[in-house]
């Protein structure tokens, strides 16, 4: 079983400058078969995740669907800053 919270964060470190102010967070989900994840760094950071007209959030969502492809669930990513 993948640990979606760990391969998002490890997908996401790379990418962000504060390393030790990026969360994952798995929140529940009014539907059985979806999974909600939010990303949650400072403003900097989750400009830098989201891209160019969200180019970088794309492929993260992309790599993320194929990561959970197992669970037979729904993905969805979310940027936060704080």
């Amino acid at each position: 079983m993948v640990d979606l919270e760990k391969t998002l964060y490890d997908l996401c470190q790379p990418l962000v400058e504060n390393k030790k102010a990026l969360s994952v967070k798995t929140m529940a989900s009014s539907y059985d078969n979806e999974v909600l994840l939010y990303v949650y760094a400072d403003g900097d950071d989750v400009a830098r995740l989201i891209g160019r007209k969200g180019a970088m959030a794309s492929s993260i969502r992309q790599m993320m669907s194929i990561a959970a492809r197992e669970t037979h669930k729904r993905i969805s990513v979310k940027f936060e800053a704080y």
